[in-house]
């Protein structure tokens, strides 16, 4: 096992998405509201994007900032995920990958604020833990608040959004990767 301390290289994955797609900058650019100059220093792995960014480019991309992120590494068999390893994200942002590559799951940590103007549904399982801190979650038109050490598991396909409610908030998202065809049980 060979632990790189290089950044993760978002640009290549991002590009690739947009040519697939058949998408130039400008046309990202207008659909996320960033500049063709600044997207094409991102594809060029000479600007870090930051979650939020991440997140409107993956829109445009018809993905998520999630497989973005796991476009940029290769899978490792056994991998060690160092506290203080580069994500490759804008250091302002206090998003780091805790699963690198493209796997069955995928697990986030976010540490202060997060932006909860933006809902999420997700086509697979997800299961959010409060390490430290507090959030407010909003399910099902129900808003439930989180302390430290409680859990929320949600299936695929529940529209949620969350905020951090104390500064130090840190939050671990762990969720089935959305490439993964997850069934039900037909026990029921």
């Amino acid at each position: 096992m060979t632990e790189e301390a290089s950044a993760p290289r978002l640009g290549a994955g991002i590009r690739r998405r947009r040519r697939s797609l058949d998408l130039t900058l400008a046309e990202v650019a207008a659909a996320t509201g960033l500049s063709s100059p600044f997207l094409s220093q991102v594809e060029n792995d000479r600007a870090r994007p930051s979650m939020r960014s991440l997140q409107l480019i993956a829109d445009a991309l018809e993905t998520t900032a999630v497989q973005l992120m796991a476009a940029a590494e290769n899978p490792r068999r056994v991998d060690i995920v160092r506290a203080d390893a580069d994500p490759g994200l804008d250091p302002a942002t206090r998003v780091r990958p805790l699963v690198r590559g493209h796997h069955q799951m995928h697990a986030l940590e976010f540490t202060g604020d997060h932006d909860a103007d933006r809902a999420f549904e997700h086509r697979n399982d997800e299961l959010m833990y409060v390490a430290d801190g507090a959030v407010e979650v909003e399910v099902d038109g129900r808003t439930h608040r989180l302390g430290r050490g409680d859990t929320l598991y949600l299936t695929g396909g529940v529209r949620h959004r969350w905020r951090a409610l104390e500064q130090g908030t840190r939050v671990l998202l762990v969720a089935v990767a959305d490439h993964v065809e997850a069934t039900t049980d037909p026990r029921g």
